[in-house]
């Protein structure tokens, strides 16, 4: 038997992840307060009690979807902390590793990333969040030897999450660059600079 308002044999984790999908696209490219739930369900090709078995309002889905970002890009951040142990020139690959990850997360769900990080009331909030986490990475980084003891570390935090942040627009997303390749690049300039040795 069929729940109401879902078709026969629908699987319900799917049918409420086509949901987000299609939401995600919508408030991307229209807008929050232009997006409708009867153009999510039209799209989902799922009936309009199909969409309030998940999801209570257009709200909710929004911010369930400003949710599952935030929370992956914690765990993407946290988890790009360096251990102590690593050697040069590894340190750059493995920096330049954690970094990608990030941005290929950004160009693997680019519809979230413009809400999220871009358009959402949080994405100051959840900069901020992630500044404190990449402040607590280079604290700890810091004092493994990794880079310099009097290097104002807020300031560094900032640095990285404004290239992310203007990159990820004006490279990433508009697919000039792919994540691993300016991952690489933003690490080269941040650690050895733009002076010419020579």
């Amino acid at each position: 038997m069929a729940i109401r308002g879902r078709k026969k044999g629908a699987n319900g984790e799917q049918t409420k992840k086509i949901l987000l999908e299609v939401a995600a696209q919508e408030f991307a490219t229209c807008g929050y307060h232009e997006t409708k739930v009867s153009t999510i369900v039209k799209k989902a090709n799922v009936s309009q009690p199909a969409f309030y078995l998940y999801f209570e309002s257009k709200e909710h889905i929004y911010q369930e979807l400003v949710h599952q970002f935030q929370l992956r890009l914690s765990v993407l951040t946290s988890e790009s902390k360096i251990e102590p142990g690593v050697e040069m020139p590894s340190l750059a690959e493995k920096i330049s590793y954690g970094m990608g990850r990030i941005l290929r997360f950004f160009s693997e769900n680019p519809d979230l990333t413009r809400i999220g990080f871009y358009s959402s009331q949080e994405a100051i909030l959840i900069k901020q969040k992630m500044t404190e986490q990449i402040c607590g990475n280079l604290r700890a980084e810091a004092e493994s030897g990794y880079f310099k003891p009097q290097m104002n570390i807020a300031i560094a935090a900032e640095c990285v999450i404004g290239a992310i942040e203007r990159l990820t627009l004006t490279e990433l997303l508009t697919g000039k660059r792919n994540a691993e390749d300016l991952a690489s690049e933003i690490v080269n300039i941040l650690l050895y600079g733009l002076i010419n040795d020579k």
